[in-house]
């Protein structure tokens, strides 16, 4: 069974920069692979610590990265970011 996607305001906001960066194409793939199991890898993921434990990371790229949240009891996974979580 696979997971539905929702998204924060700021990873709608990211989407318009991913087209930009031209990420979106493996923006969406990674999306794919997180709506059939968010813990599959490959492609690795790390559990994030800090201000956001609980949450899951996978890179987009070498700067960029999706960062999400899964609840399992409703089967929906938040996208939190879908850019750096370096910049403010």
């Amino acid at each position: 069974m696979s997971y539905k996607i929702v998204y924060s305001k700021d990873a709608v906001k990211d989407i318009q920069k991913l087209q930009r960066a031209n990420l979106a194409t493996k923006a969406k793939a990674l999306v794919e692979v997180i709506r059939n199991n968010p813990y599959q890898t490959p492609p690795s993921y790390e559990k994030l610590v800090g201000d956001l434990f609980g949450m899951y990371s996978r890179r987009i790229n070498r700067q960029h990265r999706i960062v999400y949240q899964v609840f399992e009891d409703e089967k929906i996974v938040k996208i939190i970011r879908m850019w750096t979580h370096y910049e403010k």
